[in-house]
């Protein structure tokens, strides 16, 4: 039961993290759109790095399993944050609809925060629990 629940993890880190470090890699390859629609929904465009680092970084040091209490706990925060500022229109509904799923992200990720990362991750091998 344990292994199936270290794959579980494992597998749950993976899925979670996917989409941060896809679309931390997509911001870098349209920096200036992403960061003009940062600043049209009222988000300073300097912030565009620390963005790109925590979704690309933090997304990749999730997979790993790298500080992944700490790190989900805060990608918990950061997709609250986008969900409310960029997808709370209940005028539109695709809208939200992205909303609902940054909720669900949300709410995996402070899972995964409570779960920890399993043993298939560096946290395990280092013996440390972020």
């Amino acid at each position: 039961m344990d292994k199936m629940k270290d794959v579980a993890l494992l597998a749950g880190r993976i899925l979670l993290a996917l989409m941060f470090v896809m679309a931390g890699w997509g911001k870098i390859g349209g920096y200036a759109g992403t960061q003009g629609y940062m600043e049209a929904m009222g988000v300073p465009g300097f912030m565009l790095p620390l963005v790109i680092l925590l979704e690309l970084g933090g997304g990749l040091a999730i997979v790993l399993g790298l500080f992944t209490r700490s790190l989900s706990v805060l990608l918990a925060g950061f997709t609250l944050m986008a969900a409310f500022i960029f997808h709370y229109q209940p005028a539109e509904q695709m809208q939200m609809l992205m909303f609902m799923k940054n909720l669900s992200v949300a709410g995996g990720f402070l899972a995964l925060a409570a779960a920890g990362p399993g043993a298939f991750s560096l946290d395990a091998r280092l013996g440390k629990c972020w």
